[in-house]
């Protein structure tokens, strides 16, 4: 049923752009006087009357699949009262009908078959087909106008450019040649823009669509959308051959240089218009499947690329910083290259050399083990709840080899709270505990536990490292807030949190109310540019309840995790920001107390 949906979306678009392309040449190249030009001129307006056809028939088949598929009903396709629910009670059936519209009005213009003697009789008939053509294009899916209609300018003009070109590279054809060069050149400054159209709202879609590499690798959308930039590569390759090298030689004489010029013209703009057809057909395909920034991508490599090892590894950053450098000057020489006209060939390959020199030097240490689930989303959140599940699981099945902190307690275990364990991504996290690794003599929980304890546990894990990376290097303001009691007082940590967290202070807000916009609650006005907790923010408050009664409470946590200092709300008042100040910074002066037990919680 898909195959037959992409099939009628793909010959629809081809035949929508080959008519926008079609009229935009007859108006580019201008009305023609030599019989060769005339006859190109009505060969090009009788396969557009066919198109029409082809568009009407290709979209009422699309119509009827898709009312198939929404209705979940093969037989919803010949039910007129399901296909009439699909027109007129959704979006597209209603933007269908439009365009659909548009294309009878369309045909119904170029049946009529007027007189175009007269120039501006001609310009009038073709721009009014152009201007059919185009609204009926650009109605077509909803993407970006200008994508489309770039598409549509593109592809069709070069199957019509072809045309003209074969039929004047013929010795019958010596009439149009002049018509033809020009065409040619006017076409070639038009296909330049509307390239350049193409590749920036490409560009806009992509990352409006795709969001992230993950996303470009790991969906069947990004994958698609690679495969169309492999396509693009060699198109712009022949382009530039074209507007280089065949262009500037169609002037030249005519039996030895104009007219092959002008054959290989027409193959190359024969063969790039068959490849801009298939990059159409892979544009349709991603119509019908999810973006890739709303599905859940499966990480194809065994690798990929951290950053996180330069903070890790600072042995490795001279090879980081060397890589990076030799790549650049590679980059650099590349673009000199398309610049300089003398030794373009050494200038390219020693850019290339450079490049590649970079990579293989900066980018090995960069490298860290990759699973399908690198980039997949956590079901469970990341919040108290779900980590106090996880330290039950993980003590019944975890602790016995990696030790009740994820220390391993003395054994060859990789230390669970620090880098890189604790720099993984949730992703790896859930691979590495689902699947195991039997090489080093960890089992597989797959059938242990269930997705939900998966998460917990992982949570769990992801909470040790943030608490080993995070301690000792910042204090907590721990807020307990409840609204509209605590409104002044939240107003003034949000004044003065710039100077908080210069002096080492971050300001962690629990609302004891649950809030869907605890953000929008306490205003704009000053901005609250400090965490505010809402996933488990229930757990976080009755836990320290026990420590700070009250609707409004304030816990300062030093850099060990010990609770240094408790306010509350009790009359008599909170501190000032220059008070919070001086007791953070005696805080500062003592030395660090030793670590505390593993056993002790609060």
């Amino acid at each position: 049923m898909r195959a037959v949906l992409l099939t009628a979306l793909c010959v629809h678009l081809a035949s929508c752009a080959l008519l926008v392309g079609a009229f935009f040449m007859l108006l580019l190249a201008g009305p023609a006087r030599a019989a060769t030009a005339c006859q190109w001129d009505r060969t090009l307006v009788r396969w557009s009357r066919l198109l029409v056809i082809v568009a009407i028939g290709s979209g009422i088949v699309w119509l009827l699949v898709r009312t198939a598929v929404f209705e979940n009903r093969p037989r919803a396709a010949l039910e007129a009262r399901a296909v009439w629910h699909a027109v007129l009670d959704t979006w597209p059936g209603l933007v269908w009908l439009a365009r659909h519209g548009l294309l009878v009005v369309l045909g119904t213009f170029l049946a009529m078959r007027a007189s175009v003697v007269e120039r501006r009789n001609w310009i009038a008939a073709r721009g009014e087909a152009l201007v059919l053509a185009t609204v009926a294009l650009v109605s077509a899916v909803a993407v970006d106008v200008v994508h489309l209609l770039g598409t549509g300018v593109w592809l069709g003009g070069l199957v019509a450019l072809a045309l003209l070109l074969r039929a004047t590279s013929r010795e019958a054809g010596a009439d149009a040649r002049p018509y033809a060069v020009l065409a040619a050149r006017r076409f070639s400054r038009a296909a330049l823009i509307a390239m350049l159209l193409l590749m920036a709202s490409g560009a806009l879609n992509a990352i409006a669509q795709v969001e992230s590499l993950a996303g470009l690798a790991g969906t069947v959308h990004g994958r698609l959308l690679l495969a169309k930039l492999a396509v693009l590569v060699p198109i712009l390759a022949i382009a530039a051959v074209n507007r280089t090298r065949i262009l500037p030689a169609l002037s030249g004489p005519s039996a030895t240089v104009g007219r092959p010029a002008m054959r290989r013209l027409a193959t190359f703009a024969a063969v790039e218009a068959i490849l801009a057809l298939v990059m159409l057909v892979l544009a349709a395909a991603m119509t019908l499947t999810t973006p890739a920034r709303h599905a859940e991508p499966v990480w194809p490599l065994p690798f990929r690329l951290s950053l996180d090892t330069w903070l890790d590894v600072p042995a490795t950053r001279w090879r980081v910083l060397l890589g990076s450098q030799l790549a650049m000057a590679g980059l650099v020489a590349l673009i000199a290259s398309l610049v300089v006209r003398r030794r373009r060939a050494p200038v390219l390959a020693g850019a290339l050399t450079l490049v590649a020199l970079g990579a293989g030097v900066g980018l090995p240490p960069l490298v860290v083990d990759a699973y399908p689930t690198t980039y997949k989303r956590p079901l469970v959140t990341y919040h108290a709840g779900s980590i106090a599940s996880g330290m039950t699981t993980y003590r019944e099945h975890c602790a016995a080899c990696h030790g009740a902190t994820g220390t391993g307690d003395g054994r060859p275990l990789p230390d669970l709270r620090s880098a890189p364990t604790s720099r993984r991504h949730a992703g790896e996290i859930y691979w590495l505990v689902r699947h195991g690794t039997p090489g080093h003599g960890m089992p597989a929980f797959e059938s242990r536990l269930s997705e939900a304890q998966h998460w917990h546990v992982i949570n769990f894990i992801r909470a040790l490292g943030a608490a080993a990376d995070y301690r000792g290097r910042r204090m907590v303001l721990l807020v307990l807030y409840t609204l509209p009691e605590s409104r002044a007082r939240m107003t003034e940590l949000a004044r003065n949190y710039d100077m908080l967290s210069v002096i080492g202070v971050e300001v962690i807000a629990v609302p004891t109310r649950f809030s869907s916009e605890p953000i929008a609650e306490l205003g704009a006005s000053p901005p609250v540019l400090f965490p505010v907790v809402t996933d488990g923010n229930t757990d976080i408050v009755e836990t320290y309840r026990m420590f700070a009664s009250g609707p409004h409470a304030e816990l300062l946590i030093d850099r060990q995790g010990y609770i240094r200092a408790i306010w509350r709300d009790d009359g008599g008042g909170m501190p000032e920001a220059a008070a919070l100040s001086r007791q953070v910074e005696k805080l500062n002066e003592e030395k660090s107390p030793p670590p505390f037990p593993d056993d002790h919680v609060h």
